[in-house]
């Protein structure tokens, strides 16, 4: 963590608790709400395994909550997901890819129910350009 100029309270306060080998990080992340509007630091390996958590739990339309509320973010976040799952399928770690892959297959209609959810907004960044 402090090679990376990341504290352990900051890893506390995104929820990037260290896991134990072979476990992966959403595990920890299955113990509180949360809302990425609120996240000060919000990663995409953060996102993903709170997708895949909503995924788990509350099926395509948890997700796809998610996904609204992330907008452009959400992007990275399943291009993560499938790096994550190529990774595991290699190193024959079925129960994760199988997450991860879950993610992936239900991505499209996740994105059309986010947009019935909320309009996903443009990127803030890309407003700035004009």
């Amino acid at each position: 963590a402090r090679r990376l100029a990341s504290g352990i309270s900051a890893l506390v306060v995104i929820g990037g608790l260290v896991c134990a080998v072979g476990q992966r990080e959403g595990a920890q992340l299955r113990q509180f709400a949360w809302d990425p509007a609120q996240d000060a630091r919000l990663t995409a390996w953060e996102t993903v395994h709170q997708l895949v958590r909503a995924l788990e739990s509350g099926g395509e339309g948890a997700a796809a909550a998610l996904v609204a509320k992330l907008g452009i973010k959400a992007e990275a976040a399943r291009e993560l997901a499938y790096r994550l799952y190529s990774l595991c399928e290699r190193r024959k770690r079925a129960n994760e890819a199988l997450s991860y892959n879950a993610l992936v297959q239900s991505w499209p209609q996740i994105v059309e129910l986010a947009k019935q959810v909320a309009p996903v907004l443009p990127d803030p960044t890309q407003a700035d350009l004009i």
